[in-house]
């Protein structure tokens, strides 16, 4: 293994509440980049050398060396950042899935997200941008909000708000200079999600990927019969799982082109903090600040 992050669900696994447990004992860690050191006799895919990600979750990235079987490896271009690498196929997975599947997108529609400021959605900003697609992105308050504002416009967001401003009238005045959102992003719950319910765009869809809020996802009756929003859930575990055994093409390719947006400077890891695995304690103490907002690193 070369690098691996502490992502939230890795945290949760760890605590016993995600979906998916491994059986114990195990390693902790579901994301990382590793370095092919030898291969089987009957191994085709990849030789020594190969930089490699895994294919599906629980895969135990927190670790120094391992053995694992062809099937469960993709590999990456060795010539990205090796943070670029760790970091490919969890969350930038996410969001390419969130802006590909859930509906048809055009240059100029509009994309409204909640935590705005994780993982999945910086990567959102980063692809939308790339495809010319508008994004509201809505942030807590805190106080370095003008830092996050303005390190976020970087990265290709058009409009930031906090969850406030997502409650005030005065929210209406924004779609005078760009449409209704025709796509939503849930990773909160709670009353951010209802707050962007009420500016979604008929016919549009609302996706919950996460729940950090632990609150549950209040929908107002309106929204359902008059505005005809529809509801969906994702899990990009899940999706991975189901690609590897019917269409394993379609899973390469999405890292191929999340992997090219990395080289082209398009797709840029979120900040982090780079830790010796040594220090893994720390690490994880960090990993669950809140808003610390630098991914925590776990260098092998």
């Amino acid at each position: 293994m070369l690098a691996a992050p502490i992502n939230p669900s890795d945290i949760n696994m760890v605590q016993g509440t995600y979906a998916l447990l491994p059986q114990l004992p195990a390693v902790g860690g579901n994301e990382g980049v590793g370095v092919v050191v030898e291969v089987g006799r009957h191994v085709t895919s990849m030789r020594p050398g190969d930089w490699v990600v895994p294919v599906d979750a629980g895969f135990g990235t927190w670790c120094t060396e391992a053995v694992f079987s062809e099937a469960s490896l993709m590999r990456v271009p060795s010539d990205i950042p090796v943070v670029g690498a760790a970091t490919v196929s969890v969350n930038p997975c996410t969001a390419y899935r969130l802006l590909s599947d859930f509906e048809t997108l055009r240059p100029g529609d509009t994309v409204i997200q909640n935590a705005s400021n994780s993982g999945v959605g910086q990567a959102v900003i980063q692809i939308a941008t790339s495809l010319g697609i508008t994004t509201i992105n809505v942030v807590r308050d805190r106080e370095d909000l003008p830092s996050l504002i303005q390190r976020l416009r970087d990265l290709g967001a058009d409009h930031v708000i906090t969850e406030e401003q997502l409650r005030k009238p005065e929210m209406k005045d924004l779609f005078k200079n760009c449409p209704r959102p025709r796509l939503a992003l849930n990773c909160v719950g709670g009353k951010s999600t209802t707050e962007m319910l009420r500016h979604l765009d008929y016919d549009g869809t609302m996706v919950t990927y996460g729940g950090m809020s632990k609150q549950p996802v209040t929908v107002p009756v309106s929204a359902l019969i008059f505005k005809n929003v529809k509801l969906c859930g994702f899990w990009v575990t899940q999706w991975k799982r189901e690609r590897a055994q019917t269409d394993r093409e379609e899973l390469v390719k999405m890292i191929r082109d999340l992997c090219d947006m990395i080289r082209r400077g398009k797709l840029v890891p979120p900040p982090s903090t780079q830790r010796p695995i040594e220090d893994f304690s720390r690490a994880l103490q960090d990993a669950q600040t809140p808003f610390l907002s630098r991914k925590q690193i776990l260098i092998m």
